[in-house]
């Protein structure tokens, strides 16, 4: 709370600014500055002055409540901010190139993405993915002596890669982490077990080749669900003839019964009524 007090201290506003190289919009403080949608501004940022657009309006600071520091928009963009940002923008790609060709040089197991240089060119940021722990000590010295410039060497997961190149899923629609995931959580195996989903890596995987994000969006839904479904195993009799459950569908709401002559398809009312099943209540759940 004392963060906060000290950003209406500080600010009269904030506003959401975006980047070309983002896919959502970041606050920032703002003082004595008219802004509106669509304005373009110099930002300052952790990497360095920075060109954005104004996409969320300017909101009181006093309705500012994250304990996160807020920095400041510097200006409105000039003209020569404008132009200054195209011209970084192809020296960017150069510099790309450079880096690349000096990497293989190296002989460095390493991916680059992207290149971006601050908007004042006081910094060029690489961004690669790597398996393994780079040493790009040698390789900094080279990109320096040729690029006259400070140099950052940014490593990122597979999962950042897809959220910067994009594409369509498997849904049809476009990349959950391209559009809107900002930050990414591990996605265990267990999590498709829960679901009761065929366990087939490759189509399981998303486009970075790991287990799709949208694993985890209706995992806690089955979890529910499956409170009301017997286990797999469990014994129980149908007109005095036992049978085993060895499989429940909870979207279809059905339990498979099997034993030595018989399989049954029963609806989970019709297998509570038919076994007289009811699920037993744990010991914390009963207090």
């Amino acid at each position: 709370m004392e963060e906060v007090n000290k950003q209406v201290n500080k600010f009269d506003f904030y506003v959401g600014v975006k980047f070309e190289s983002a896919s959502r919009a970041y606050f920032f403080g703002v003082k004595d500055i008219e802004l509106k949608l669509g304005d373009k501004v110099v930002v300052e940022t952790i990497h360095g002055p920075e060109l954005g657009e104004v996409t969320i309006d300017p909101i009181s600071i006093e309705e500012y409540k994250s304990v996160l520091e807020l920095r400041p928009v510097l200006r409105k963009a000039t003209p020569t901010d404008l132009k200054l940002h195209e011209t970084n923008l192809k020296d960017a790609e150069f510099a790309l190139e450079i880096c690349k060709k000096e990497v293989k040089i190296a002989g460095l197991d390493m991916r680059l993405i992207s290149c971006e240089y601050t908007l004042d060119k006081s910094k060029v940021i690489f961004t690669y993915i790597a398996d393994e722990r780079v040493d790009f000590r040698e390789l900094l010295k080279v990109l320096a002596s040729k690029l006259h410039t400070r140099i950052e060497l940014r490593q990122v997961g597979a999962r950042d890669k897809a959220k910067a190149i994009g594409g369509l899923g498997i849904c049809g629609l476009p990349l959950c982490c391209a559009t809107y995931l900002n930050e990414f959580e591990g996605i265990e195996i267990k999590r498709a077990k829960n679901q009761m989903l065929a366990i087939n890596i490759p189509k399981l995987s998303g486009q970075c080749g790991k287990l799709m994000c949208c694993l985890k969006y209706e995992d806690d839904a089955y979890t529910d669900l499956k409170k009301e479904y017997p286990e797999i195993g469990t014994k129980v009799f149908i007109d005095k003839v036992e049978f085993e459950v060895t499989s429940i569908n909870v979207i279809a709401k059905s339990v498979k019964l099997d034993n030595a002559e018989d399989t049954k398809f029963l609806s989970l009312e019709d297998f509570k009524q038919q076994t007289h099943w009811r699920k037993k209540k744990k010991d914390n759940e009963e207090n």
